[in-house]
């Protein structure tokens, strides 16, 4: 059993007093890292897009989001003096390690919103020990944030947060400022308790650890002052929750999807959030179980380094996943799921026993989402189907992140490595196409997609002239997906299973078994199986072994791959994909079997044909 820094690992994590420990055993190995005025924190020697200055600032600020609850809640943080020292410092112009004064969009109005937070919530720790130069010096630094635009996305709640913190201590602060960011939010809203990060924007962890934690926060410090927004945002809460609770496990663990995945147990939060502003949309006991055992979760798996600081990676520390906006620092934005320690010590959630998850829908669209969610209980693995989106953006690898056809928080998924091959690609669920010349592009957005729970549409166009229409089959252990493809260009075509990982064995020989031939492959290690069967096409498989690190969950994979070439003209490639955690029986018989009469495709359970999972006219498509 793996032993952590500062013996975190063994932290049961089941009181609330386990709970304040695991935020001081997170937070300990920093002190050590602070500037000589303790207004900076140098974690580490990566960089970000940012200055290091302020990587050095967000390094020292993050750790309040995980503090300022701990302290709020009656608990004691024996290094709160040098905290309060840094904050003097960082924000008195006079001194050299000020923090310096905003810009447009400057990163530093992300982290003052944990300033806004910890005066919310503690203003006695942090506002009521200050001087009266010191106050001033503190406000003023914070009140910039009204004369500097922010990115229109979850940005805007940095604002609301700082605001909400001024108002707590009495100082002048912007309200008509405040309002009009809350009006622009609502034009984020969606449907079913769902917002998207901003007008046409993805809806992913950004939904849950930002958006709807700021308005969590706003409605639970604002209850007597805005009752109709309050009211409004517990409800939206609600909603979002019963469709949020299906991306999490019984194990713990929750579905890998979307960018910012360096803030592992942040994914929480948005549970730790709804505990604190009193949403019940699930018992007590429930949301606690979810808490707990997602933070236990991550607390097993290889994120700390050797000096007990938070990695930046996910389940293992892994920069090639990493955002452009991830300094040494980024990661401790996790202890967002910490709030509940802001709770009195005699609040139902410390005395409510843990409850697993209730009993789901195997099978949930989730239409604002883009997503289908479906379940295997039994192994704990949840698997999100996806139709991809008409909006791209910038952020790095965001085709992996949001474009694949299916998400598990057991398989992971894998970014590219360099751009030369299947290898260096890393293809697992998607299909990457090439003009023959071994660089290979997959989907970065969809023309137009359908949803429903039993199969996903989507199209897209690698180059102008070339179409690609895509049907996922939903299922699991065992999906289909059917690809039409009608290009100008000669093409080759590779369609990537689930990414098995190979265990880590320092002191043994690796475990890969592998069973192939020429129109199915099959892979299993001590972590489960991945296939794929090529059932329809000129093609055949083949086993990719991609480059180390591209998985966000394990280190080295294996992927099943189903290849072709696809000449100018009409292409049918459909291929049946298999994925099964923790184990190690299968039988081919088992796959789905595929049917074509007069262009018209059937898709059969197994090869007994015990079920027609679906029929698809494909004439239309043909050009």
């Amino acid at each position: 059993m793996r032993k952590f820094p500062l013996d975190i690992h063994d932290n049961s994590l089941k009181t609330r007093a386990d709970i304040q420990q695991a935020v001081k055993q997170l937070c300990e190995p920093l002190m050590e890292k602070s500037s000589p005025a303790f207004a900076h924190v140098h974690i580490g020697n990566t960089s970000a897009s940012y200055s290091q200055s302020t990587a050095f600032m967000e390094g020292f600020s993050r750790p309040l989001w995980g503090i300022a609850p701990l302290v709020a809640g009656g608990g004691e943080y024996e290094h709160w003096d040098s905290i309060l020292q840094g904050v003097k410092n960082g924000t008195n112009p006079d001194h050299e390690e000020f923090w310096g004064c905003l810009t447009d969009y400057d990163q530093k109005i992300v982290e003052m919103a944990a300033y806004g937070l910890t005066l919310a919530i503690a203003p006695e720790k942090l506002y009521d020990p200050l001087n009266k130069e010191e106050k001033r010096n503190l406000v003023n630094w914070l009140s910039q944030i009204h004369s500097y635009k922010a990115h229109d996305c979850n940005w805007l709640l940095f604002l609301v947060v700082v605001n909400l913190g001024l108002k707590r201590i009495g100082v002048s602060y912007d309200e008509d400022q405040m309002e009009r960011h809350l009006d622009r939010i609502e034009d984020y809203y969606l449907h079913n308790g769902w917002y998207s990060d901003g007008v046409g924007g993805h809806c992913d962890y950004y939904t849950s650890f930002a958006i709807h934690y700021y308005c969590l926060l706003y409605a639970k410090l604002m209850e007597k002052e805005d009752p109709t927004r309050s009211h409004k945002y517990k409800e939206r809460a609600r909603l979002f929750a019963k469709d949020f609770i299906h991306w999490f496990s019984n194990d713990g663990s929750a579905l890998p999807y979307g960018r910012s995945l360096t803030y592992r147990f942040a994914q929480v939060s948005f549970w730790s959030a709804m505990v604190f502003a009193e949403v019940d949309a699930f018992s007590i006991s429930v949301m606690k179980g979810i808490i707990l055992r997602h933070i236990r979760w991550w607390l097993d798996q290889a994120i700390l380094l050797a000096d007990g600081t938070l990695s930046i990676g996910y389940t293992y520390p892994n920069l090639i996943m990493a955002e452009n906006y991830n300094s040494p620092g980024s990661p401790y934005w996790g202890l967002k799921a910490f709030l509940i320690l802001a709770l009195d010590h005699d609040h139902l959630f410390w005395k409510a026993e843990e409850q697993s998850l209730p009993r789901l829908k195997q099978t949930l669209l989730q239409r604002s989402a883009h997503l289908t969610i479906c379940r295997q209980d039994e192994v704990g693995h949840v698997l999100a189907f996806n139709s991809g989106h008409h909006s791209t953006n910038e952020h790095t690898h965001t085709s992996a992140k949001y474009e694949k056809f299916v998400y598990s928080n057991y398989f992971g998924f894998s970014v590219p490595r360099a751009e030369w091959g299947l290898e260096q690609g890393a293809f697992d669920s998607m299909l990457a196409v090439s003009e023959r010349d071994n660089l290979y592009r997959v989907k970065r957005k969809s023309e137009e997609w359908e949803l429903e729970e039993n199969y996903i549409y989507t199209k897209w166009k690698p180059w102008d002239d070339v179409v690609i229409k895509t049907w996922l089959v939903v299922g699991a252990p065992w999906h289909v997906r059917i690809h039409v493809i009608n290009s100008n260009r000669d093409l080759d075509v590779a369609d990537g299973g689930f990414a098995l990982g190979k265990p880590f064995e320092p002191y043994g020989k690796e475990q890969l078994a592998i069973e192939e031939s020429r129109n199915e492959v099959l892979a299993k290690t001590t972590l489960g199986l991945s296939g794929i069967k090529h059932l329809s096409g000129n093609g055949h498989t083949k086993l990719v072994h991609p480059h180390s690190n591209t998985n966000v969950i394990h280190s080295r994979t294996v992927i099943p791959t189903a290849i072709a070439q696809c000449d100018k003209g009409n292409s049918i490639f459909i291929n049946a994909v298999y994925g099964e955690p923790k184990s190690t029986e299968y039988s081919w018989e088992e796959a789905p079997v595929v049917e074509t009469k007069a262009n018209v495709i059937f898709v059969y359970s197994s090869a007994r044909r015990e079920k027609l999972l679906f029929e698809l006219d494909v004439s239309s498509h043909l050009s």
